[in-house]
């Protein structure tokens, strides 16, 4: 047999590759997640894995995660895209809503020292508290803020509130135009930690309405947030601490809804029953790793 007569291998055919690495994969690996309920754990573990997982998680599974944990503030905030490409990304969004980002000291706001960020094992999301950090001008935005995280600081300060939130279609929203109309300088050296993006001190525009600091529980003046290009809010307060005659209502000034019809119920993984209101959304998880950068 001659050396042109040997048989030689085929070509991997492009209908073979197809099926190995395309949607039929891809499909298995939702349905997989889909049930144990998305456990951020087996997710995080999945992204580590290689680089082909990673770009089918920043594709698909960090939007399928959001939309299980959040369905209804997804929802809302995609405007009915969810096959689209989220502001800053979709594992940013992930992101946002399990974790924690710390504090350091800013120009408008001064710490002892420093407070690490962690993942959290459950947020609560509100557009009601994101109205109160709106001013009058930019009421017609949707904002979304989570409640504060709080951080003991020691006996001689008070505690330490960490809290973050996203903007609905923050590219056209009036709180960019302000900002942009007022020529608001975005800051020098400081970073979005949830998508990396450059972002503006709401402090040094003159953007934090009184409303915010009730709403937190923190002395009028004692806050500081940022936001970035791709409207993400975070940002750091003073709580003040309760006395023993307070109740346990918000108290005065709260426009907290509450409606029992507009609510979803789901189970957790530990069985227990997370509430997930038009209003505000619970996200629930337990044991988080660290998500991949």
């Amino acid at each position: 047999m001659s050396a042109n007569q040997r048989v030689r291998p085929n070509p991997p055919s492009q209908e073979s590759d197809s099926f190995e690495s395309g949607i039929h994969n891809e499909l298995i690996l939702v349905l997989v997640f889909e049930s144990m309920k998305w456990d951020i754990h087996t997710l995080c573990l999945a992204c580590s894995v290689n680089r082909k997982l990673r770009a089918i998680a920043e594709r698909i599974l960090w939007r399928k995660l959001c939309e299980y944990r959040a369905p209804r503030m997804i929802g809302t905030l995609a405007n009915g895209a969810l096959n689209g490409r989220f502001a800053g990304g979709w594992h940013a969004l992930a992101k946002l809503m399990f974790f924690c980002c710390g504090c350091e000291s800013t120009r408008h706001f001064k710490m002892s020292r420093p407070s690490p960020g962690h993942f959290v094992k459950a947020s609560r999301f509100s557009k009601t508290s994101g109205r109160s950090f709106l001013t009058k001008k930019c009421r017609g935005d949707l904002l979304y803020v989570s409640d504060p995280c709080e951080h003991p600081m020691g006996e001689k300060e008070d505690d330490l509130g960490i809290y973050r939130g996203v903007f609905k279609g923050f590219r056209r929203s009036r709180t960019r135009a302000c900002l942009i109309g007022r020529q608001v300088a975005l800051e020098d050296r400081v970073t979005c930690p949830y998508c990396g993006t450059r972002v503006w001190s709401m402090t040094t525009a003159r953007l934090v309405p009184k409303s915010a600091a009730r709403r937190l529980g923190s002395h009028d003046g004692g806050l500081d947030y940022f936001v970035c290009l791709n409207g993400h809010l975070y940002g750091t307060c003073w709580l003040v601490p309760l006395t023993d005659d307070e109740g346990e209502g918000e108290g005065e000034g709260s426009d907290q809804e509450d409606n029992d019809e507009d609510k979803d119920y789901g189970s957790d993984d530990n069985g227990g029953v997370g509430v997930i209101d038009y209003d505000e959304d619970l996200t629930a998880t337990n044991g988080i790793i660290g998500l991949t950068e």
